[in-house]
């Protein structure tokens, strides 16, 4: 396998989860009433919206091409497909709990891919970028249990 190819399908990886995680944002934002926290998942899912157009075009970078929509199997989005649990409860802190599990399984999965040496300059700083903002996101929703009763 030709690196470009090696690269573009971690790249798809991350993609495909952050597919998954706009869903999952949008599916909470749905579901809860606290205004606050509505507002919070709503920005989050248009956050992993936008990393997903990165993606595509770091992937397309790579002469590859691009994954159309979120993972197709349980392995690979799992965390975030815990939060259908959530959901049947409709209970704030319950999905509050699944988002934070699916953030802190993001960020361990976007460590796995720039802790590779053989990683470009420029897609290191796109995924770092990413990661970080998914780690203020992880922190913003410990925030919110204080809120939530």
């Amino acid at each position: 396998m030709k690196f470009t190819e090696k690269m573009s399908n971690k790249l798809n990886e991350l993609l495909e989860k952050n597919y998954d995680a706009e869903k999952g944002y949008k599916k909470a934002a749905e579901k809860v009433d606290n205004t606050k926290l509505k507002q919070f998942f709503n920005e989050q899912a248009q956050k992993r919206y936008n990393f997903g157009h990165e993606l595509k075009s770091e992937i397309k970078n790579y002469g590859e091409t691009p994954e159309k929509s979120g993972s197709t199997t349980g392995a690979l989005h799992r965390t975030w497909m815990d939060i259908e649990t959530a959901f049947s409860s409709n209970n704030e802190k319950t999905i509050l709990g699944e988002v934070q599990k699916g953030e802190k399984a993001a960020i361990e999965e976007y460590n796995e891919v720039i802790k590779d040496t053989t990683l470009p300059p420029t897609t290191q700083k796109i995924l770092t970028n990413q990661r970080d903002t998914i780690d203020t996101a992880w922190q913003n929703a410990k925030n919110f249990e204080s809120i939530i009763a």
